[in-house]
């Protein structure tokens, strides 16, 4: 029997899953994809936000601010890119003012230091492509970015490394309570690969964490999708803008941002629009139209040329717009950590901190003494001198053939992508950790050759590789037989 079951392996599930594992216990994520972040984790907007706009008093307030200083540590621990490059909040109107006093007051009751309102003048020198339209702005020094993927699969690698299993392509069928030998609760959880039994479950299951919460309790919920579009600019827009750049906001949230990206591209999004298909990740040409005309509002010369690709990513809007965490009244050991919307990759490890210490308190874990909470990241042969690289490629020459040419990246840190654990296991698993066809030419060349390198690791034909699991293949016919 597993002491906690974690249903969901986005940013917050594999969160809960590393600050579980600094207890003593048997521990396990549930994921119904191939891979690790793949679903709301993979695509938003990769902020860590400084906290002014979430409700005085909401759970999203406190653990926003909780999270925001967390990171910085985090990131040095375990090893995965974050920046503070502060945020702007701009006013495109003097009827705005009032709006960005009255997001700073809110924000210092939330705990947010340093914030202050500047005029046009500092805020040109602040964001110098700042348009002309903006006459002040909300800085906000505490704002950073973060690489969503990065995070997520450190907090993931961490975790197992500490004992925690990962079963993946395990989707959760259902929700049983039942008791122990000593008549304690615990529950059944039937899956696509059979049922487990756990003392306690965490649902952390994102746009379905509705239909978890309300297979155990008559006191429902409802998760609807909320899907944003993103434009994403090619690294040579680096430098383009400094800090996340928003606008006053509007019903459905913060609005359309402008930011730097901790790999050097530039951003642009998210739109707004709910949804009832928490699959529906495809974008439109009106979600675009939108983006450009409003961050244009903000630039006068947004370089929309140099746009590689877009996607669409779903956030977990609940009404009540604030995050439902905790044991379940109705159904003992069920802990929820649902609606992780915006900003939830900000709360998300000190969401895991939270939920972990719940769970451990509830069950009497004690410590474990073995935790190791430091991960050693991937290799980046950028980061190192000509000398370096050169006494790497000597020993290692894998690292000396170049299979990404946009991103520079080598048969060597594609190995390790696939060999570490938890492992990728196809192109996106690759992509997501060491950019390979993340760049100009979106893998339109290097696809066919890391397809080949999965198939060699994984040992098995490269017609099985996929693009992100499922039914995402590639290859779906010859036109002739192979030799």
């Amino acid at each position: 029997m597993y002491d906690a079951v974690i249903i969901g392996a986005g940013v917050t599930g594999c969160a809960i899953a590393r600050f579980l594992s600094a207890y003593r216990g048997k521990f396990a994520v549930m994921e119904r994809s191939e891979d690790v972040c793949t679903g709301t984790s993979k695509a938003n907007s990769a902020i860590i936000h400084a906290g002014f706009d979430a409700a005085h008093g909401s759970l999203m307030a406190k653990y926003n601010l909780l999270g925001n200083r967390m990171y910085p540590e985090l990131a040095k621990e375990l090893d995965f890119a974050y920046k503070n490059n502060g945020s702007l909040v701009l006013a495109l109107h003097d009827e705005d003012i009032p709006k960005l006093e009255a997001l700073m007051e809110n924000g210092k009751k939330n705990g947010v230091e340093r914030l202050e309102i500047v005029g046009k003048e500092r805020l040109k020198e602040l964001e110098p492509s700042v348009g002309h339209v903006p006459v002040a702005a909300l800085y906000a020094p505490t704002a950073g970015i973060v690489c969503p993927f990065g995070a997520t699969i450190a907090f993931a690698e961490n975790a197992y490394n500490n004992g925690v299993e990962f079963h993946f392509n395990t989707e959760v069928k259902g929700l049983t309570p039942d008791q122990d030998e000593e008549g304690n609760p615990c529950w059944i959880v039937q899956t696509a690969m059979g049922a487990i039994r756990t003392r306690a479950v965490v649902n952390a299951a994102g746009v379905y964490s509705d239909i978890l919460h309300n297979m155990v309790s008559a006191q429902k919920i409802k998760i609807v999708p909320r899907r944003g579009d993103y434009l994403l600019l090619d690294r040579r827009t680096g430098g383009y803008v400094k800090q996340t750049v928003f606008q006053v906001p509007g019903k459905y949230g913060k609005g359309v941002l402008v930011s730097p990206t901790v790999h050097g591209n530039t951003i642009i999004g998210p739109t707004a629009e709910d949804i009832d298909d928490k699959e529906g990740v495809d974008t439109t040409s009106e979600g675009f139209d939108d983006l450009m005309e409003k961050a244009g509002l903000a630039f006068d010369d947004l370089p929309l040329r140099d746009v590689i690709t877009s996607f669409a990513g779903l956030r977990a809007h609940e009404a009540r717009h604030d995050f439902i965490l905790g044991e379940v009244s109705d159904a003992p050991n069920f802990f929820n950590c649902a609606g992780i919307e915006s900003p939830g990759l900000t709360a998300a490890p000190a969401l895991g901190k939270e939920i972990a210490k719940e769970v451990a308190e509830k069950l009497g874990l004690s410590e474990n003494p073995d935790f190791v909470g430091t991960r050693k990241g991937f290799l980046d042969p950028k980061s190192l001198s000509i000398q370096e690289l050169t006494e790497l490629i000597r020993e290692k020459p894998e690292y000396g053939r170049i299979v990404c040419r946009c991103e520079q990246i080598s048969e060597g840190a594609i190995l390790d992508a696939i060999r570490r654990p938890l492992g990728a296991k196809s192109l996106d698993g690759v992509k997501r950790r060491v950019r390979a066809g993340m760049g100009r030419c979106q893998a339109g060349f290097c696809s066919p050759r890391i397809m080949d390198i999965l198939a060699e690791e994984w040992g098995v034909d490269v017609a099985d590789i996929t693009k992100s699991g499922g039914h995402s293949e590639v290859i779906v016919g010859l036109v002739k037989d192979r030799v």
